[in-house]
């Protein structure tokens, strides 16, 4: 009887660490989406470089320009042209409010692990590593915003 409280205990304990962590994370991306809103940047243009299990990893990172919400441009550094099959996942990741998004969905249960490092004066994201499904392998999804440039 003693051995299942024990068991019993240390499974609630590391529940609560594991529930603890997922507030905090929520908390810092509040925090931090709160922080790039009120920078109040309307254009912009940065880096995205997607690491995964994918084909085009080698015309990474893209180059993207956003005004007022909108892509005003997305190209590969590489130069070669984007395959038109990749726009859905890129598009989905073209704008910094976009990738907030894809952060939260991922905090409220879309992937088992997120961890994000947020930039010190926009707080924007600059890494994100998602992990849909830790038991899985090739899921992983890591994105890293660089070179971020406000135009206006």
């Amino acid at each position: 009887m003693r051995k299942l409280l024990v068991l019993f205990m240390t499974l609630v304990l590391a529940a609560c660490t594991a529930v603890g962590s997922a507030m905090g994370n929520q908390s810092r991306i509040e925090q931090n989406k709160e922080k790039w809103q009120d920078a109040n940047i309307s254009h912009y243009r940065y880096n995205l470089f997607l690491s995964c299990f994918c084909v085009f990893s080698e015309d990474m990172p893209l180059i993207i320009e956003v005004q007022d919400g909108n892509v005003v441009s997305m190209e590969f550094q590489s130069g070669k042209e984007i395959d038109p099959a990749l726009l859905e996942l890129f598009n989905k990741l073209a704008t910094i409010d976009r990738i907030f998004a894809e952060v939260e969905a991922g905090l409220n249960g879309a992937a088992d692990s997120v961890v994000v490092k947020y930039d010190s004066t926009y707080g924007f994201p600059t890494e994100v590593t998602l992990d849909v499904e830790q038991q899985a392998a090739d899921d992983e999804l890591y994105l890293t915003i660089s070179n971020f440039e406000k135009l206006s």
